[in-house]
């Protein structure tokens, strides 16, 4: 095919050398304009000439902070044409700053720098900087428009726009192995499921689905362009694509030298107030289509048919999603999908155990002997706390014993073993559905290395010292991805250019190739010490966080004294006395405190977090996410589950007995569980502390954004739209930052963690996940579309390291769930009776209330626990354990029944755990992570395309034998078609 705008005559100028042991090579070619087109000068009016001159050796840049310099190629008089088209626009550009072009109305904007000059002490500075950085992007091919601030709504802002032209996109496309279109796949599509018609409802249009045709792609080379199906420049590269090429560029482009050091990248310039904002833009206005016909409208048809609430029922357009955000958003939100819809099923299976729980209860003889006054009502308790504390009925306690039901009853044992296995079933269909993503997206040949496993340039800028890399021997240029001996012919050929143009450079040039074997690196003292500050800052965190949970362990036990005299002594609490038990008040008041406590530390932390990760100054990219994720996670397992851990397998479980109390501190009695167990405040803990957060979270990412929107843009309302521009109502839009799609993946696996390690206490956990993930899923692309700036688009072809850390809350998962049935829930010691201890026939589980209630001499009281009154005389009263009777010649030691009942807890831990986990790997090994449809499909597309590739290079070679090209031998001839054999054969 022909291809479109074809470039010819370039011609090497210069190869600059720094006075250093830097190199810095800048290639630079003339645009040769006939007389004619020289004649329109208008035409490129608005085109930045600035700094286009080759500086000079002095003014050379390192290694690390090369800016790859575009060659300038002759335009085509076809492209000259189109300019001519698109020339009448320019005129229109006063009737709405609306767009999404510069004012020639055709070089498209492609990302957007913003800056106040405010005239303080430090403006000359940041005035220099930004000079040299703009000048610096000019040469490296890149065009810039600038918006004076008496242009902009509030008259202090410039707006810095830059376009990527053709020759600056097919170079970084090579660089950063970009896939692009080569054929149209002709593999026939899935065969249709019957049941495809039920879920039309669900379905969303196809243009909306499948918003571009399905291709065969292959990386992208600058020397194969007639290869590719380039049918418009403007339009082969998506937006997403060329916001990602300019991101590049910008976070290496250098702009000085500051205390001997040399500077480079926007990230500093932001971080410093050099520039305020820097951001892709939108295409449109989300609420309504843009009146340019070349728009394509994307964001308003994701509002339309994504962002908005009462679509809540549709399936998710993940290509469009991925089309204009990229493929790591658009992971997050097809693994948000996904588990939302793996939800439903926990969340059906998990009503109907609670609905059990709800059938049964007036089936339930435990409470019915608590509630019956002639049993309950009988039993005196023995005090709660020390002095303070008065004997009580068990009958006060019925309510809440009959709600416990709802939850530690036979199905928890079904639901806790069936979550087991759910959660391989959604990390292993995640799995498959992550590979057949990764085959429509394009990522199945993607290399770390290629994004994530690239130097970060922070790691360049503060790393002085350099050596050998042990694996390559040699320093890899700013395009960390591509050594420099991989540029191949095209390298060679400038060199050798260059050698016969100026011979005196070949010292230089060896000298400096020596050099380029070292890369930079942290000395092993730097990185254990920066380890040790950082480990023992995390440490301290950590204990930060167990020591508050101690201190509203020692607010339970310290207010529950006051809640139970309270209660007593208020007659207008007595209606609801035995619904509010102190327990229960005690309970619910410290969770709200651990809740806010949580929310407290976790806002401080996250800052710590990111200052301790800067300062391990993490070689790439993936190591500093990595790094970070750990920090977080632990930092927010802790936190967030501590609590719910103290409450599982610790409260009630070393409290002692009467009269041989165990004490916190030496002063505190530690906390004893309701006579119907503790699973229900475990419960209560988990239901505020999971409801709470997911309430909080989604204030935080949707009301908050949009407060902070609507503050910032009041002004603006009162203009009129057309003056109103793109950038600006861009600007006014929040950031989404770096680090906002880790806080929503962080996010979504500590609720994930809520419903399988506690899952066993609260079933219908599953069910307030899932509700908030459907509103979460609108919550989230509601933001990013109307909220928030465009983020940079990246590439991802995993969830990444969140996939390993819920691979290990699968795990522990079914420990814990195995300890709660075990320890925290009534069902082992009523097992046991009904098997072993039961003296009635006729109803088994008779007389179990009294069983587990032993026996204390109200006169072996020592001083320090005696209630300060006994009005009605007891001489007896009963406690939670099994101990013998103060009769007995083996007084309160624990009976034979408590050993049976250890025996059986542990017992059922293991069979539980071992049953689990063995289906669980069986299921794991049963379903293979990759379909076997994914798999051929991979193996064929990797064969037409090498088919089609082997075919332009012979193609090539006999167009050169035919012009007899010496060079094209008949060997390479033969080789080539032999290449093509191996490969059918393959």
């Amino acid at each position: 095919m022909n291809r479109i705008g074809r470039r010819a005559n370039e011609t090497l100028i210069e190869m600059a050398l720094s006075a250093d042991d830097d190199i810095a090579v800048l290639t630079k070619f003339k645009r040769s304009w006939s007389e004619g087109e020289e004649s329109n000068g208008p035409l490129c009016e608005t085109i930045s000439t600035a700094g286009s001159e080759v500086p000079s050796g002095s003014e050379g840049l390192n290694s690390t902070e090369t800016t790859l310099l575009i060659p300038d190629h002759q335009v085509s008089g076809r492209r000259y044409n189109l300019f001519l088209k698109r020339r009448l626009r320019i005129d229109k550009r006063h009737e709405s700053k609306d767009s999404i072009f510069f004012r020639d109305g055709v070089r498209r904007i492609d990302f957007v720098l913003s800056y106040v000059d405010d005239l303080n002490k430090e403006w000359e500075k940041k005035l220099e900087r930004r000079k040299e950085f703009e000048s610096n992007l000019q040469k490296a091919g890149l065009e810039l428009e600038t918006e004076d601030k008496k242009e902009s709504e509030d008259g202090k802002i410039y707006f810095v726009k830059i376009h990527a032209p053709w020759e600056v996109l097919i170079t970084y496309a090579e660089v950063l192995n970009i896939k692009v279109p080569i054929r149209e796949n002709d593999i026939p599509s899935m065969v249709e499921n019957p049941l495809d018609c039920m879920l039309t409802p669900f379905r969303l249009p196809e243009k909306v689905m499948h918003p571009e045709p399905d291709y065969f792609t292959a990386p992208f080379s600058k020397d194969k362009q007639e290869l590719y199906l380039i049918n418009d420049e403007s339009t082969f590269f998506s937006p997403s694509m060329r916001n990602r090429i300019v991101n590049y560029i910008l976070t290496r482009c250098p702009y000085g030298t500051e205390e001997g050091k040399k500077k480079f990248g926007i990230k500093r310039l932001l971080n410093n107030g050099t520039y305020s904002a820097a951001y892709p833009l939108h295409d449109c206005q989300y609420w309504k289509k843009a009146s340019d016909p070349n728009c394509d409208n994307e964001r308003y048809t994701l509002y339309m048919e994504w962002a908005r609430f009462l679509r809540f029922y549709k399936e998710q357009p993940l290509d469009l999603i991925r089309k204009y955000y990229g493929e790591k958003i658009g992971i997050y939100f097809a693994w948000l999908g996904f588990y939302t819809e793996m939800l439903f099923l926990a969340a059906v299976v998990g009503v109907i155990c609670f609905l059990y729980g709800l059938f049964t209860m007036d089936e339930n003889m435990s409470s019915k002997e608590i509630c019956d006054p002639a049993i309950g009502g009988e039993i005196i308790m023995c005090p709660l706390c020390d002095r303070e504390c008065e004997y009580w009925r068990l009958n006060t306690t019925c309510e809440s014993s009959e709600y416990s039901h709802l939850f530690d009853n036979v199905a928890t044992l079904f639901f806790a073993i069936f979550m087991g296995i759910w959660v391989t079933l959604f990390l292993e269909f995640w799995k498959r559905r992550q590979a057949r993503l990764k085959y429509e997206w394009d990522l199945v040949d993607f290399e770390e290395e290629q994004q994530q496993l690239q130097l970060r340039p922070e790691y360049e800028a503060k790393c002085t010292q350099k050596k050998k890399n042990p694996v390559t021997q040699e320093l890899e240029l700013v395009e960390k991805e591509r050594p420099l001996h991989q540029h191949g012919k095209l390298f060679l050929c400038y060199v050798g250019i260059l050698f016969w143009v100026r011979p005196s450079c070949l010292k230089c040039f060896l000298a400096v190739w020596k050099n380029m074997e070292m890369e930079p690196y942290l000395p092993l003292t730097s990185q254990a010490v920066r380890f040790c500050i950082s480990g023992t800052t995390v440490l301290f965190w950590v204990s930060l966080i167990i020591a508050s949970m101690i201190a509203v362990i020692v607010y339970r036990l310290a207010v529950y004294a006051a809640f139970a005299s309270l209660m007593e002594n208020t007659q207008s609490l007595q209606p609801i006395s035995g619904l509010l038990t102190p327990q229960l008040a005690t309970s619910v008041t410290a969770s709200c405190l651990n809740f806010v406590i949580i929310m407290i530390l976790n806002f401080i932390y996250e800052k710590i977090a990111i200052w301790i990760t800067d300062m391990e100054i993490p070689r790439t990219h993936m190591e500093y996410e990595n790094r970070l994720t750990m920090k977080m996670f632990l930092f927010q397992f802790v936190n967030y589950y501590s609590s719910c851990f103290y409450v599982a397998f610790f409260k009630g479980k070393f409290v002692g007995y009467p009269g041989a109390y165990t004490y916190m501190f030496n002063r505190w009695r530690n906390e004893e569980c309701d006579p119907a167990g503790c699973l229900i405040e475990l419960t209560t803990q988990l239901t505020i502390v999971m409801a709470g957060k997911q309430i909080w979270g989604n204030i935080q990412e949707a009301i908050v954004p949009w407060i902070c929107n609507w503050w910032g843009r009041r002004k603006a309302r009162s203009n009129p739209e057309n003056l109103y521009s793109r950038w600006e109502q861009d600007h006014d839009l929040q950031t989404f930052g770096a680090l906002g799609l880790f806080y929503e993946y962080l996010e979504m696996v500590i609720q994930f963690g809520f419903i399988t390690l506690f899952v066993a206490s609260f079933p219908l956990a599953p069910l307030l996940a899932l509700m908030n993930n459907i509103l979460e899923i609108r919550v989230d692309s509601w933001k990013l579309t109307t909220q928030y700036r465009r983020p940079v688009a990246a590439k991802a072809h995993s969830i990444g390291v969140w996939q390993e850390i819920l691979n290990g809350m699968a795990i522990l998962s079914v420990v814990t769930n195995a300890f709660i049935v075990a320890f925290t829930s009534d069902m082992i010691p009523r097992l046991v009776y009904y098997y072993a201890y039961s003296e009635s026939e006729d109803s088994p589980m008779s007389g179990y209330i009294n069983n587990s209630l032993s026996v204390f001499e109200i006169s072996d009281f020592p001083e320090r626990n005696k209630p300060k009154q006994n009005p009605e005389g007891f001489e007896q009263c009963r406690y939670r354990d099994y101990r013998y009777p103060p009769d007995h010649e083996r007084k309160y030691l624990h009976t034979m029944q408590f050993w049976h009942i250890l025996a059986a807890k542990l017992a059922f831990i293991i069979i539980m755990e071992h049953v689990v986990f063995i289906v669980k790997f069986f299921v794991a090994w049963m379903i293979p992570d990759v379909p076997a449809d994914v798999k051929a499909k991979i193996k064929r597309e990797k064969y037409l395309t090498q088919k089609i590739l082997h075919e332009y290079e012979l193609e090539k070679l006999k167009e050169r034998l035919c012009q007899g090209d010496k060079r094209a031998t008949e060997k390479e001839f033969i080789a080539t078609e032999g290449r093509m054999e191996l490969s059918r054969a393959m």
